[in-house]
């Protein structure tokens, strides 16, 4: 079987399609590379492509994504809600089929040799591909964002991995690494109040304090104009530990303290199967089978349509790889 490797890089653009769809286009210039799905958002200013292929395709499409990122985003005019460092301010490689950990760890660290040799963008190695216990969070790689980098690249413990040790006005900082799958997964509130969202951010996240605390959760809560409501933002790290309906739940029990109401929510990217199959059956009021029906319970009950359209054939990583 032929290795497949699923790479998530963001950039910080989520406004101008014409530069986002010449990124999909340097993305779907490489033969045998899927891509899969591209996920903008004009509030975080930021936009998520989702392709998979073979080990050598993948790190070549990789590069030609952050290249042409690189050529056509200058982050000295970049304003969003979602942290970032750099033009392309995230890279993962995640093993999907017949392919190891320790073979994404390797393509980091060749996409980043060759970003900071031939781009001249610093790059931090971060998650399973870390080389130190400091980058191995992004948020850490992150604190400070774009503005504070310049001062944060001065200190020995934060010279990149790779590339100059100097800031890149222009292109930022980039981070690439090696993970898990996770789940970009928002909770939608029936209110502009950004607090109420960061209140139960707080309650949630496995850094917090609070008694609705979950495992491998990270959450923050934000304001997104375009949708004129406060949004609660999760990456959920391990799906089986930590269930979409259960961080579904648990947020909405927190909004009725506020006064407040989760009215639906969405999924930014793409999401495993197990994860949507294990929510539907969560809300299946039967004892049902049908994948199609069990999906459908999904969408309804974690109210994946209330903002704009989740198509399951499109959105679902083993339904998007059986059309490739």
């Amino acid at each position: 079987m032929m290795k497949i490797i699923e790479c998530v890089p963001n950039f910080s653009e989520g406004k101008d399609s014409a530069t986002i769809e010449a990124i999909a286009a340097a993305i779907r210039s490489v033969d045998k590379v899927t891509l899969m799905d591209v996920d903008s958002g004009s509030g975080a200013n930021r936009t998520v492509y989702t392709f998979a292929g073979a080990p050598d395709d993948i790190i070549e499409a990789a590069f030609r994504s952050i290249q042409k990122g690189a050529e056509l985003i200058d982050m000295r005019n970049h304003h969003g809600a979602h942290p970032r460092i750099g033009a392309c301010d995230v890279c993962p490689f995640v093993p999907l089929i017949d392919a190891s950990m320790q073979e994404c760890v390797s393509l980091a660290q060749r996409l980043g040799e060759k970003v900071g040799e031939e781009l001249r963008i610093p790059v931090y190695l971060y998650a399973e591909a870390a080389r130190s216990p400091l980058r191995r969070r992004l948020a850490d790689i992150r604190r400070g964002g774009y503005e504070r980098l310049a001062e944060k690249m001065e200190a020995p413990e934060w010279r990149p991995d790779f590339g100059p040790a100097e800031f890149n006005a222009k292109s930022g900082a980039t981070a690439i690494g090696a993970r898990n799958i996770l789940v970009a997964f928002n909770m939608n509130l029936d209110t502009d109040d950004v607090l109420i969202a960061k209140e139960i951010a707080a309650e949630i996240r496995s850094s917090g304090n609070g008694s609705r605390r979950f495992e491998s959760l990270q959450a923050m809560g934000w304001m997104i104009p375009e949708y004129g409501r406060a949004q609660v933002t999760t990456n959920i790290l391990d799906i089986v530990a930590t269930p979409l309906h259960s961080v579904f739940e648990a947020c909405a029990e927190l909004a009725k303290k506020f006064n407040a109401r989760v009215d639906g929510s969405e999924i930014v990217g793409m999401v495993p199967k197990r994860a949507l199959m294990d929510a539907g059956r969560y809300y299946s009021s039967e004892n049902e089978n049908d994948e199609g029906r069990i999906a459908d319970a999904a969408i309804q009950g974690l109210g994946l349509d209330e903002l704009r359209k989740f198509d399951p054939r499109q959105k679902i990583i083993e339904e998007r790889l059986k059309q490739a």
